[in-house]
């Protein structure tokens, strides 16, 4: 059954017309003029329209294209008594499914109204279709992005257009806690910052699976808030949150729920990819960072901070004195430990912000971000003091000593690439190896390249030579 408004400002073909669009099993609603079809239109929802092509105040061309622009879904016939090609042409250019010309017999309306019927059908199914087939290619596509912060972007803006929220708040677990990462159509500001701390207090003391409407308070011009979680079987790896500035409409949810499962999805994968990253970038003795990770983070800090608006930060290359002896007296077992062992004492000498790596064997670098020459020499003090002072393995009845050599080289300072920073960093540290040992060397001109055999990585640049400041114990 569908729902027909006929128009017609002859009473007697409105009473013909609509009895038989009745006794075929429809309903309709029969209207004299444009505006009173317009009225009706916007109150209730139609399938078709029927109406004449001359009407009171406003002709049927122009109700025709009224529905067509505004209700692009309702398929329109038009009938008349004029018996003329022009405006039957300019009808179906405008949109009409059918042009009848009266009097009309019931079976030639039966059949424009079922052929109408028919074309809508067909129209609303290839929508939906197409509807369909942007949203599995939009979901695909967050499924494959494996970095975190694109793939929340991503997701906000799919939810956004998919579901017809005008804004998206886009929410990831982590440590134990819910935090919203990231947001489409909102203002930074202190409403929406308020409202992120609600949804994060909400999201702890727990929500359904299936989706909720949430009480928060929520910004002008948005009335409704609904959350869809993301979920791996059963575990919420995230959710999303979207706001209407009315109900959510009836499409939405169902659309919501598609994304939300690609999302969980694509979140698992993420954190699948992000273990094998650290695999990749972590040293499996130690579990500081590797040289390949150093290396990269290297390229990302020059890449970031051109001179000379880029703060200084500095290198300290570490090496254990007469770390040999210890492998060749308690074993390679012991020697193990006691490099962890280190790796601890360095964590505790640097900042968060700082990046710790072992760079083969008995060797550490560190990346002191923010800090110049004078800053980082504080910081090797008290690296070579720490480890001057620890009594390593004293839980396993040791109790051994140990000492090191740190060179220092800062950007801008001592040199403008990566790989002459690294050098020159080297190049300190060998100086002290050289030397009395337990010592720091910050990098100069004049200083000794190091052999051959100690360059993990590509030989380094040439550097220029020169003077030995030190700092001794």
């Amino acid at each position: 059954m569908a729902h027909i408004l006929l128009v017609d400002d002859e009473k007697v073909a409105r009473a013909l017309y609509g009895d038989f669009l009745t006794g075929a099993g429809h309903q309709v609603t029969a209207v004299g003029t444009s505006a009173d079809a317009r009225e009706a239109l916007l109150r209730q929802k139609f399938d078709l329209v029927v109406t004449d092509l001359i009407l009171p105040q406003s002709d049927g061309m122009e109700l025709l294209q009224f529905v067509k622009v505004e209700h692009p879904g309702v398929e329109v016939v038009v009938i008349t008594a004029l018996d003329k090609v022009d405006p039957a042409v300019r009808a179906i250019k405008y949109g009409a499914s059918d042009y009848l010309v009266k009097p009309i017999n019931p079976e030639v309306l039966a059949n424009a109204v079922t052929r109408g019927l028919n074309n809508r059908s067909v129209l609303t199914e290839n929508v939906e279709l197409r509807r369909y087939v942007a949203l599995l290619e939009t979901a695909q596509r967050m499924a494959l992005t494996l970095d975190r912060e694109k793939l929340l972007n991503t997701a906000c803006l799919a939810f956004s257009q998919a579901c017809e929220a005008p804004a998206v708040m886009a929410v990831l677990k982590k440590d134990e806690g819910w935090h919203v990462e990231a947001n489409h159509g909102l203002p930074e500001g202190e409403a929406t910052e308020k409202l992120a701390d609600e949804i994060e207090a909400l999201l702890q003391e727990g929500f359904e699976i299936k989706g909720q409407e949430l009480a928060v308070t929520l910004p002008s011009p948005f009335k409704t808030a609904w959350l869809v979680p993301a979920v791996n079987g059963d575990d919420a790896l995230g959710a999303v949150v979207m706001l209407f500035s009315d109900d959510m409409p009836e499409l939405s949810l169902a659309s919501a729920g598609t994304l939300a499962r690609h999302l969980g999805l694509a979140l698992r994968n993420v954190g699948k990819f992000a273990e094998v990253e650290d695999l990749v970038y972590l040293d499996d003795l130690t579990h500081l960072f590797n040289s390949r990770y150093l290396e990269l983070v290297l390229e990302k800090e020059f890449r970031n901070v051109p001179p000379p608006e880029g703060k200084a930060f500095s290198l300290l290359f570490l090496d254990l004195d007469y770390f040999k002896s210890v492998n060749d007296t308690h074993g390679h077992v012991i020697g193990s430990k006691l490099l962890v062992e280190v790796s601890r004492i360095l964590k505790g000498c640097v900042r968060d912000g700082d990046v710790l790596c072992r760079w083969g064997g008995d060797e550490y670098v560190a990346l002191l971000r923010g800090t110049d020459s004078g800053g980082a020499l504080k910081v090797a003090e008290r690296i070579r003091r720490s480890i001057e002072n620890h009594k390593f393995l004293a839980r396993e009845g040791f109790g051994l000593t140990i000492t090191t050599c740190i060179g220092v080289a800062s950007w801008p300072e001592h040199a403008q690439d990566k790989a002459t920073l690294l050098d020159f960093a080297d190049r300190a540290m060998y100086r002290g190896k050289k030397g009395t040992r337990n010592i720091i060397y910050m990098a100069a001109k004049g200083l000794e390249a190091t052999p051959a055999a100690r360059h993990h990585t590509a030989a380094p640049t040439p550097a220029a030579a020169a003077t030995d400041d030190q700092t001794q114990p």
